[in-house]
């Protein structure tokens, strides 16, 4: 019998309350569908001490939702899970940093196409002013750099005044317009092998795609080749290895894909729109606790 490990969020922390069993419950049933046990842990409980997750067959994250509010302890959590050698995928040294956005700019050095970044320790309204130009844009986002489900998200138009900024470390973006009209594109993959694709719109009057603002998400059977290219290639720079991955994409304004997110930790998989329902998941994993 398998003991697996799902991590969830704090329990104490509400956001995500009506959201994350669903996501939780999806993956215990395709595991159950695939003949392996899960259960599931809040990720809070095992921040100081590893020895409560030391009997487990696998650990994955796949609900830590909200560590982007908790991230102090999220680090100490990771750098304790990696010394004590626990069974993680993906691992420890991958959750703790694919938690900070800045590694987009090591994969845009590599030469993947990320959108136009500026980095700021701390975003003030001059930035945001000279921003407009350095990046010639009419609109842009500003996002924290360590963030989640649109957290502290904000669009602006040129000329509109700076209401909100990230507390903190952020990045500045060009307002990518195709999330508007096709949305973004995510790719899922597991075991190195690619599963299935979805395409997230937002609602009507909203740019965050996310599902608690009313995203509309659903299949997409056909994803693009190249697309799914740049997916492989994303994942070739990554050194560590990988036992699911969900690359999201959109087309920039020269209709060429950039790299949104490379989702490497808690990354909703969408097992409601595989059309094997996760068995590729399940099949990835399983392969992984027989080697």
């Amino acid at each position: 019998m398998s003991d697996i490990v799902i991590l969830t969020p704090n329990p104490e922390d509400p956001s995500f309350a009506g959201q994350w069993p669903q996501v939780r419950d999806r993956l215990v049933a395709a595991f159950a569908a695939g003949g392996l046990d899960a259960r599931s842990e809040a990720w809070t409980d095992h921040i100081e001490a590893a020895d409560g997750l030391a009997s487990a067959d696998l650990i994955m994250p796949l609900v830590a939702w909200g560590y982007h509010r908790d991230h102090v302890r999220w680090m100490k959590a990771c750098a304790t899970w990696q010394a004590a050698g626990l069974p993680m995928m993906n691992p420890a040294p991958v959750l703790a940093w694919n938690s900070d956005k800045s590694y987009l700019e090591r994969l845009g050095e590599a030469g993947l196409p990320v959108p136009p970044t500026l980095w700021s320790e701390q975003v003030t309204a001059d930035q945001v002013a000279d921003a407009f130009d350095t990046l010639g844009a009419d609109e842009l986002v500003i996002k924290p750099r360590v963030s989640g489900g649109g957290w502290q998200t904000t669009r602006l138009a040129r000329g509109e005044a700076l209401t909100e900024t990230p507390e903190g470390p952020a990045l500045i973006q060009p307002f990518i317009a195709a999330l508007e009209t096709e949305g973004e594109l995510s790719l899922l993959v597991f075991g190195g092998r690619f599963s299935h694709a979805v395409r997230k719109r937002p609602r009507a009057g909203e740019f965050r795609i996310q599902q608690q603002f009313g995203g509309l998400y659903a299949p997409e059977p056909d994803p693009d080749p190249v697309a799914l290219a740049l997916a492989r290639r994303v994942l070739a720079t990554v050194e560590e290895e990988l036992l699911y991955a969900r690359i999201d994409l959109a087309r920039g304004a020269d209709g060429q894909w950039l790299l949104m997110e490379a989702e490497l930790i808690e990354p909703d998989f969408y097992l409601n729109h595989a059309p094997d329902g996760g068995q590729a998941f399940v099949a990835a994993v399983a392969e992984y606790l027989n080697r």
